[in-house]
């Protein structure tokens, strides 16, 4: 039997890249719960087989103008100038991400519990869900820099304490993704593999991989075997849309350098009987902005 200190996905440990095979469900639920997800069986069978699935049109023109609205005020608000919840481009101090805007903005809180969302979570998950990270991701136009290739779960499980893949993300656009301005990237199948890294973690590494990230990224090689058997998909999508991607899906963006920025909401679902405990590396924990650990309540 295994005990919570049993380490199915060890990386940043050797000097070479393993591909380990997933040792959980993608989708946890059985039919009943399927079904509570709202989601018909070819938008099941995507996320399953692929990883990610897109949902267009979940959020109406009015909700995406208040959220831009809020998400801009955020953004702009003197008082978070100094927060550590702002993590800012490390080339010309913009703004790069907001953490936690769903304990700085009721509307935002409202629109990460949302039913639409969180029935979608339960039901893939099979459990109730509490927010393991949300953030406001901003890539202005001409100067947005990429969010390089990279497994979410290898950084939660490595640096968080995450045990099990049972995590979903959710990415809510608010603005258009087309295909020039960085829109979000995903590998179909990475999904399936756990990809390790090399290079032990350093300290205090999530103040500099929040801006750009170094370690726990995969090799070129592995980059290259995951993206000749499944291809790229770029998700390209209008304001309101939802992206809901497994918790080790490998995806990034490139650059912005169009004229047309481009923003969302990015929360994390994490299964209450998957909450963090202490992070497989010899780091202490990330801070409770970058990792809800002290704050675990089901939404």
């Amino acid at each position: 039997m295994l005990t919570p200190r049993d380490d199915l996905y060890p990386s940043r440990f050797g000097k070479q890249t393993q591909y380990l095979p997933r040792q959980d469900p993608v989708i946890h639920g059985d039919a009943q719960q399927r079904a509570l997800t709202g989601l018909s069986a070819e938008q099941l069978a995507s996320f399953d087989n692929d990883g990610f699935v897109i949902l267009h049109g979940v959020f109406d023109n009015d909700e995406v103008l208040a959220l831009r609205a809020e998400s801009d005020r955020l953004r702009q608000d003197p008082a978070m100038r100094s927060s550590k919840e702002v993590i800012r481009e490390p080339h010309d101090g913009a703004v790069r991400s907001v953490f936690r805007p769903h304990t700085l903005s009721d509307l935002v809180a409202n629109t990460v519990g949302d039913k639409r969302l969180k029935d979608i979570a339960r039901g893939l998950l099979n459990d109730e869900v509490y927010i393991h990270q949300s953030r406001l991701n901003y890539k202005p136009g001409f100067r947005g820099t990429e969010f390089y290739w990279h497994s979410d779960f290898e950084t939660w499980h490595v640096e968080d304490g995450m045990p099990r893949m049972r995590a979903v993300s959710m990415s809510i656009t608010l603005t258009d993704n087309h295909a020039n301005n960085g829109s979000l990237l995903l590998i179909p199948g990475s999904h399936q593999t756990y990809v390790t890294c090399t290079g032990e973690t350093p300290e205090n590494h999530f103040e500099k991989s929040l801006r750009k990230q170094e370690y726990g990224v995969p090799s070129d090689e592995a980059l290259s075997r995951l993206i000749q058997e499944g291809g790229i998909v770029r998700a390209e999508c209008a304001p309101g849309s939802v992206i809901v991607f497994d918790c080790n899906t490998v995806h990034g963006s490139n650059s912005n350098i169009t004229p047309d920025a481009r923003a969302n909401i990015f929360v994390v679902y994490n299964a209450m009987t998957n909450a963090v405990i202490d992070p497989f590396c010899t780091q202490p924990p990330r801070p409770e902005h970058v990792c809800t650990r002290e704050d675990i309540v089901a939404i």
